[in-house]
């Protein structure tokens, strides 16, 4: 992962309130704050800026080196390690309300031996138990002690103050690119979504396991194309709501649905094996273009195990909805053999350009109105005006029609108008918002 600013890293022991501080500092990205061991799986990263210098700061998965591992906890250990040898300053972190545990002497020998700036920061301070373990945490061996509460926010600026004293000085003020746009990866658990992200990032950033429900927090990532910089969001899988009912999966799904509402492209993933698109995947991508107006591609992955009965029972189950795929873009691909991963970022881009369309006023205004002589629109008796039609916004392109009735303007008569600006300008992928204005009329002097 190319590192931009200096990296500060927070690690430590599950459940030691890393996810708390990382909330803390984090300028924009939330990690899951749970009181559940390893809710944090997939590392977090954020910017941070402090007294006029910017660093990056890093939220990571709880460490355990005596443990045994199974697949997921070895890929956090494994990311973690990765992690560590890159970073500028360590924040050790160990729980005062406990005391020092085995797990917490362990992690420390590591963290001597990379020869790091780590400082031991000690949460929970202000509990009542904290008092009797302070002297336990002289034992682990670090010069720099910082004692705070992460939950009630205690000693923060302090300990902000020191990270900034002891950062790299020539980086410090280095500017944070912000993403000209966001994308985000959405779909039922083991659709590929994770797959699809490091192939799109190139290098292994979200861990990827057969389990379902591997991902819990959203990760985001920003990379470079044709010169522009994209943010790039993995979510946790979206299941029926009658099939949650554990605490932590609640919050995965609703982290999700903030990551739409903040994205502007939405890549949403359908497992091509199961031959069919079920209900939830049909509601999401609804409510991204229809109701967030969020500009849409449906990739359709593992088409590798798709045979041709398969695939023709997923045409055949696409059918029915027609109408909203017709105004998509859809691929078939395969995170496992590369199929057309190399095609995803060319047409996000030109998803962007059409999503940031300006129309010309006079054109789109004689369009409108030559529409409305070859098929005049009606409510009951009355004939429907548009007097004028003026676009406000972009991304997404926004239109205001100014008509005589605007009650009468509904999805009916906004879908006429729709399907004749789609056949004249290539919207493909990107919706369209309409609004209706009653018309003013000039006061006789």
């Amino acid at each position: 992962m190319k590192k931009l600013l200096p990296r500060v890293l927070i690690v430590g022991r599950t459940n030691v309130g890393k996810s708390t501080l990382f909330n803390r500092l984090a300028n924009k990205t939330k990690a899951l704050a749970l009181d559940q061991k390893g809710v944090t799986r997939d590392f977090l990263i954020d910017s941070v800026s402090w007294r006029h210098a910017n660093f990056e700061l890093i939220d990571t998965g709880g460490i355990s080196i005596h443990e045994k591992r199974d697949e997921l906890t070895a890929q956090v250990f494994d990311q973690v390690q990765e992690l560590l040898s890159s970073s500028d300053i360590i924040l050790f972190m160990v729980d005062a309300a406990v005391g020092v545990l085995p797990e917490d002497v362990a992690i420390a020998k590591t963290l001597h031996r990379l020869k790091k700036n780590v400082f031991l920061v000690i949460n929970k301070e202000d509990t009542s138990e904290a008092a009797e373990h302070f002297y336990e945490f002289g034992q682990l061996g670090f010069e720099k002690e910082m004692p705070i509460s992460a939950y009630h926010g205690k000693n923060i600026d302090t300990l902000l103050d020191d990270i900034v004293a002891q950062l790299p000085s020539k980086s410090i003020r280095k500017e944070i690119e912000e993403p000209t746009y966001s994308v985000v990866l959405l779909g039922k658990p083991n659709v590929g979504k994770s797959s699809l992200m490091n192939l799109l990032l190139k290098q292994k950033r979200a861990i990827v396991a057969e389990k379902a429900g591997t991902t819990r927090e959203p990760i985001t990532q920003n990379i470079s194309f044709y010169k522009e910089h994209i943010s790039i969001t993995d979510t946790p899988g979206i299941r029926r709501k009658k099939a949650i009912d554990d605490q932590l999966e609640k919050m995965m799904v609703k982290t999700a649905f903030k990551a739409i509402d903040r994205a502007d492209i939405v890549l949403l993933l359908i497992d091509g094996s199961e031959a069919k698109i079920a209900d939830q995947e049909l509601k999401l991508a609804f409510y991204a273009f229809e109701k967030q107006y969020k500009a849409l591609i449906i990739l359709i992955n593992k088409t590798d195990l798709v045979t041709e009965e398969k695939k023709a029972e997923l045409l055949f189950s696409l059918e029915p909805y027609e109408h909203l795929l017709k105004k998509v873009e859809v691929l078939y691909i395969s995170c496992k053999t590369d199929k057309n991963i190399g095609r995803i970022l060319p047409t996000i881009t030109k998803l962007w350009q059409r999503y940031n369309m300006q129309f010309d006023p006079e054109e789109l205004n004689i369009l409108i109105k030559e529409a409305l002589i070859r098929k005049p629109l009606f409510h009951k008796t009355g004939r429907l005006h548009v007097f004028k039609v003026k676009q406000i916004k972009t991304a997404p392109a926004t239109l205001i029609f100014y008509v005589n009735h605007p009650k009468w303007f509904g999805p009916s008569q906004f879908g006429y108008f729709e399907n004749i600006i789609r056949k004249q300008y290539d919207l493909k992928g990107v919706p369209l918002k309409f609004i209706a204005r009653a018309q003013k009329t000039k006061q006789k002097k």
